[in-house]
């Protein structure tokens, strides 16, 4: 900013500024930012007659000190040095806006990600779980079957066994 101040400054004192604008990004709430461009120089000619037709607000009217010129060009300078500076801050933190914003998104997506494989992951499990159960039972049914026919395999297990078989299952999957 500094460079472009002393540019100006040389180009003002020169006569070689005759027109002077700024590119820049405002801050903007919806969409984060908004492009603006600015003319610095000439002054405006609609604020040049809202200038020259506003009346001092009190008796004391202020006195220049030194010339007219160098006083006219070290307001111009403020004007350009207090625009650039504002220009500057404003494309700052349109920047940052933006940067949150797509923080706040991919955290969000993060957190939906999250969800969904959170889901995925517990109904896999139920899965997991339904299978081993199943298992489980089917094996229980079959001796069971074979007892009941009059087959010499024996039931090893009772339904209080089953309940504890299926709950160490149950265990070990969690």
């Amino acid at each position: 900013m500094g460079q472009i101040l002393v540019k100006a400054q040389e180009s003002l004192e020169n006569g070689t500024l005759t027109e002077c604008y700024i590119f820049h990004n405002q801050p903007k709430a919806d969409t984060g930012y908004v492009a603006v461009c600015q003319r610095l120089l000439p002054l405006d000619a609609q604020w040049k007659r809202e200038l020259a037709a506003f009346s001092w607000p009190t008796k004391t009217i202020p006195q220049v000190i030194g010339t007219p010129q160098k006083t006219l060009l070290a307001l111009i300078s403020g004007f350009l040095f207090v625009s650039l500076f504002r220009a500057c801050a404003e494309s700052l933190a349109s920047e940052n806006a933006s940067r949150l914003k797509a923080m706040q998104r991919a955290e969000k997506n993060i957190d939906e990600l999250l969800d969904e494989l959170g889901h995925k992951y517990h109904r896999t499990r139920q899965s997991a779980i339904d299978e081993e159960l199943f298992d489980v039972v089917s094996g229980f049914e079959a001796l069971k079957t074979d007892k009941a026919k009059g087959n010499r395999a024996q039931v090893g297990m009772g339904g209080g066994e089953i309940k504890e078989v299926c709950h160490s299952v149950c265990s070990a999957l969690d």
